[in-house]
């Protein structure tokens, strides 16, 4: 059989493996029963939803003609490197790494390096933008995450917050 679509079944493979990988993983909590939900019930609903999506798409990409068979092309490495670098950043510089001695810096320092790594990725940088866009958004989880959901994120770095 034939592939009439690239794009379409990479994308449904990509959807296949990601659910099946949440599908997967959601077992390892108490799934429950659908009046009494554990929280492995909503993961494991999500992946089975997204893997026969992704299997739709499959099927699609092999039966529906398209004229030039819609190749893939290039990777885009700049913008994955920066977007994946980011969320690293962002997860290393909220929660700090004890292994190395690296303290957590907190959430205020990791919205802006999160902001200013991901805009990286894209064609055009602007440091103003980027720092207002960084600081609506720093302002916007501190009300969000703290103010009225009341969680215990750092919010600033545990040098300074003690």
């Amino acid at each position: 059989m034939r592939i009439k679509s690239q794009q379409d079944f990479f994308a449904g493979l990509m959807f296949c493996i990601i659910g099946a990988a949440f599908g997967f993983g959601a077992t390892t909590y108490n799934v429950g029963e659908g009046a009494r939900m554990g929280p492995g019930y909503f993961p494991l609903v999500l992946g089975i939803v997204l893997a026969i999506l992704g299997a739709f798409v499959i099927f699609e990409s092999l039966v529906v003609e398209t004229e030039d068979g819609e190749k893939i092309g290039k990777w885009a490495w700049k913008p994955l490197v920066f977007i994946i670098g980011a969320n690293l950043a962002f997860g290393i510089l909220l929660g700090g790494l004890p292994k190395i001695g690296l303290p957590s810096m907190g959430m205020i320092v990791a919205i802006y390096a999160l902001t200013i790594i991901s805009s990286l990725a894209g064609s055009e940088f602007e440091w103003k933008s980027v720092l207002v866009l960084a600081t609506i958004l720093s302002i916007g989880s501190w009300v969000a995450f703290i103010w009225l959901l009341k969680l215990q994120i750092p919010v600033w770095p545990s040098f300074i917050a003690g």
